[in-house]
């Protein structure tokens, strides 16, 4: 399952995103990994999650956001949730390249069965029309 969170910068979209992290530590039988741009999550983020600042590895553009999320379900079979901040920043600010990913990402996350939360710096009112019947908009 593929849920965006959205809003415009500075609405409480990481606050969102760290307590879902929190609630699928506490939950999940598996492992849960929050990947970020930067280093500024360190001290927020539960020490049970895996912290991966994606900087560390030049992942640049949505191409190479998929293929770090696939290469992440592919070398580790128990990972039951991603949750990536800052969406747009690592990927780029084109909505429509945002749909192509999310089709390739759900389909890859379909066969893995991984929930992924994006957090994504827009409002949900500029996204293409199909972004909706891929993932689940808040």
């Amino acid at each position: 399952m593929i849920t965006l969170l959205t809003g415009k910068k500075g609405s409480g979209k990481t606050k969102k995103l760290i307590d879902l992290v929190h609630g699928a530590v506490s939950t999940s039988l598996g492992n849960v990994v929050c990947v970020e741009k930067g280093d500024t999550l360190t001290y927020d983020v539960d020490h049970k999650a895996r912290l991966v600042n994606i900087e560390s590895y030049g992942i640049v553009g949505f191409e190479g956001l998929y293929g770090f999320i696939a290469g992440l379900c592919a070398g580790n079979y128990d990972i039951t949730d991603i949750f990536v901040d800052s969406t747009l920043k690592i990927g780029g600010r084109d909505l429509n390249d945002l749909l192509v990913f999310l089709v390739k990402t759900k389909t890859m996350t379909d066969g893995a069965n991984v929930n992924i939360t994006f957090s994504v710096s827009a409002d949900s009112s500029e996204f293409p029309e199909a972004i909706f019947k891929i993932a689940e908009v808040k």
